[in-house]
């Protein structure tokens, strides 16, 4: 299905360059500010995760990663104009859709790459043991230290690879465990 003229901004997906994610992204914030676009196109994302990653020194760390290299997400109204304008951009190959044209993202899709904040509202506190359920640190059981309801993130306290770790976690990829529930610890390897 090849989009209309619509009034309706919707995300639609970018193939670029290997690697060419981060340059495709700020040309593309250029060329809003540069043709002022800011009313047509309204977002450009590179979807990032947050995972652990071992040195050769056997130290660990938590390091960011794209998702899905190669791909960058726009949401936009889309129009041929800016089709031509997009595609040409340095670093992109096309849209993903059938001969290039984009076909826009279902809602359950931008909800899966997290796309868009959704509020969610939640009565976490510091002190609360909550567990995680999404995301690299999937699993886990851990005690919030501090809340910050406008980034809708907290900081928590889990025990990693047999030591206290302080990890940023987001509201949606996590649980409040009741004080009545029975924990079951996780085995160490």
């Amino acid at each position: 299905m090849i989009p209309s003229n619509d009034t309706e901004p919707k995300w639609y997906i970018l193939h670029t360059y290997s690697g060419y994610e981060l340059l495709v992204r700020e040309s593309l914030f250029r060329l809003i500010e540069n043709n002022n676009l800011g009313d047509q196109i309204f977002d450009v994302k590179i979807p990032m995760e947050q995972t652990i990653e071992e040195k050769a020194n056997g130290k660990k760390k938590v390091v960011e990663r794209k998702l899905l290299p190669c791909y960058v997400f726009i949401k936009m109204i889309y129009s041929n104009q800016l089709w031509y304008l997009v595609t040409n951009t340095r670093g992109v190959t096309g849209f993903v859709g059938p001969q290039g044209r984009p076909v826009p993202m279902k809602e359950e899709e931008i909800r899966k790459m997290r796309l868009e904040d959704f509020v969610v509202d939640a009565d976490f506190t510091a002190g609360d043991r909550v567990s995680i359920d999404n995301g690299p640190l999937e699993g886990f059981i851990g005690t919030i230290k501090e809340c910050n309801n406008e980034t809708q993130r907290a900081k928590v306290t889990i025990t990693m690879f047999g030591r206290e770790q302080d990890v940023e976690v987001e509201y949606v990829q996590m649980t409040k465990i009741s004080a009545d529930a029975v924990e079951i610890p996780r085995d160490e390897e």
